[in-house]
């Protein structure tokens, strides 16, 4: 994989195809590598690039400067981005398309089109009174991780997060080496988790980002991921939001085949040039 140095941290990234650029953003405990068969997909046409994010997969840890945030991974993703490259497409799930959403803040004129899957910009919650509950739902997670984080006790705080997230027993029914490597990613959950809770960008300057949007959620998904969805959905001024039924929050994993071809439907319909993925 190629690697850049970025504030002496090396950040590993894969890289395929030609054409319209299109960034794609992992969510916690995973790597880019989520995103091959996406990747296969936009092949020719596209010139896919899908970084692992700080601490994940091949890219080394944070490297301590002063609290992670999501604008530290933000500017990781731009880092990687050729020199001179016009607008991209920008796809993100979970922990990813936070990122993303953090990203298209931060530079909107860089952006062709966006597709965010079930953004976790917990901060949103924090905003309505009617919301709290579901913020406090996910702080009780946050928390539970910091704890495993502080004092070792990794599976036990990786066995919950897992199961919020995938549902009652996913843990117990993963491999004990697939257990083993999750265990180790703890202290990493409980950063993305800080710089989740720690964001700060009000939802009107969401207002900002111009470019068409897909938000995809599963109907099964926690609650607070469902409505952060909507969240950001109503927030965008050009987004459309769809509900994969029978999906839970890894829906890009679980349902890889309608979360595919809705991405490479969007991207299809906002790419400019003659070279387009295939719909089917």
């Amino acid at each position: 994989m190629p690697r850049i140095d970025l504030n002496g941290a090396g950040v590993a990234y894969a890289e395929a195809g030609s054409g319209e650029p299109v960034l794609l953003l992992h969510g916690t405990a995973n790597s880019g590598a989520q995103w091959r068969g996406l990747a296969d997909r936009l092949q020719p046409g596209c010139h896919v690039l899908a970084p692992d994010l700080y601490g994940h997969g091949e890219t080394d840890p944070w490297p301590g400067y002063g609290p992670l945030a999501l604008a530290d991974e933000a500017a990781l993703a731009e880092a990687i981005l050729p020199s001179g490259c016009g607008p991209i497409h920008l796809v993100g799930h979970s922990y990813g398309a936070a990122v993303a959403l953090r990203f298209a803040v931060q530079w909107p004129e860089r952006l062709r089109s966006l597709v965010l899957i079930e953004p976790v910009a917990f901060h949103l919650l924090r905003d309505d009174a009617a919301d709290r509950p579901l913020f406090r739902e996910i702080v009780e997670i946050a928390d539970l991780v910091a704890k495993g984080a502080a004092s070792g006790e990794y599976r036990y705080a990786m066995a919950r997060f897992v199961d919020y997230w995938n549902g009652v027993g996913a843990w117990v029914q993963a491999r004990p080496d697939q257990q083993k490597g999750l265990a180790c990613l703890i202290p990493n959950v409980a950063l993305d988790f800080w710089a989740t809770m720690s964001e700060t960008t009000p939802r009107i300057a969401y207002r900002r980002i111009e470019a068409p949007a897909l938000v995809l959620r599963g109907d099964r998904s926690p609650q607070p991921a469902q409505r952060l969805a909507e969240l950001v959905a109503e927030s965008l001024p050009a987004a459309c939001l769809e509900t994969i039924a029978g999906a839970g929050h890894m829906l890009p994993l679980t349902y890889k085949e309608a979360v595919n071809a809705a991405i490479v439907e969007h991207l299809a319909r906002n790419m400019t040039g003659r070279h387009r993925p295939a719909a089917a």
